[in-house]
């Protein structure tokens, strides 16, 4: 978490590894994704271990003490009818001893910097797919986060000021870029030379170091372009 905002810094997380296979939970008032995520568990490689889904954390805190297996991951929905969010419920949830990864359709700046600041290890949007959702309940059980890319773009937002304006061609050539394999690839894609691609990469990836915010491979220039709303996962 070193170098986010503070805003989006948790308490001080533990480390600790939990024991495997993690127990988890699922707090969420929608029941289809109750039934879906105890579906992942049980059929995930290796096994996860489902111990039940509770429709709001009264209902969960209320009901863990009784639990036959304590779940060490608790993955949390916070939204609330008319666009709140219940940190406060997802707070609890923390102080009561559970590591919480946040899955939500509704995930604003407010929705990620309210849900990090009362604890929460990780924050998935729920178009994400299901071994991303997998992968940051492990991630949990080992005390680490493991984000979403357009949730770790929004944490390490820039400032407004320091944006990087593209030429249309670099923003055509940067979108085929991230969607190809090689340079090869874009090149033919765009009908030009792969030296004219790689002297707008070149340029692109120049820009970004005179910002501040150097963008050396191919996964940094994703997530520099989400920054800037050059692009989102869609495009992808």
């Amino acid at each position: 978490m070193r170098g986010l905002p503070a805003a989006y810094r948790p308490p001080a997380p533990t480390t600790r590894p939990l024991p495997l296979p993690c127990a988890i939970a699922v707090v969420d008032p929608h029941e289809a994704i109750r039934t879906a995520v105890e579906l992942w568990c049980r059929t995930a490689q290796p096994a996860t271990r489902y111990v039940r889904g509770f429709s709001s954390a009264d209902r969960f805190l209320a009901a863990s003490g009784r639990l036959a297996a304590p779940p060490g991951v608790v993955i949390v929905d916070p939204a609330l009818p008319g666009g709140d969010i219940d940190v406060g419920g997802l707070g609890r949830i923390v102080a009561a001893g559970h590591r919480v990864v946040v899955y939500s359709a509704v995930m604003t700046d407010r929705t990620i910097a309210g849900s990090m600041r009362h604890g929460a290890l990780t924050c998935l949007m729920k178009s994400e797919d299901r071994q991303h959702l997998l992968a940051a309940l492990r991630a949990a059980g080992a005390g680490l986060a493991c984000h979403g890319i357009d949730e770790h773009a929004r944490m390490v937002e820039p400032q407004r000021g320091r944006r990087v304006r593209l030429a249309p061609r670099e923003h055509q050539i940067l979108i085929a870029w991230l969607r190809a394999e090689t340079r090869d690839d874009v090149a033919r894609e765009l009908s030009i030379s792969p030296a004219t691609v790689r002297t707008h990469l070149a340029r692109i990836r120049a820009k970004y170091a005179a910002a501040g915010r150097p963008a050396a491979t191919k996964a940094a220039l994703v997530a520099r372009a989400i920054q800037d709303r050059l692009m989102s996962l869609d495009d992808l």
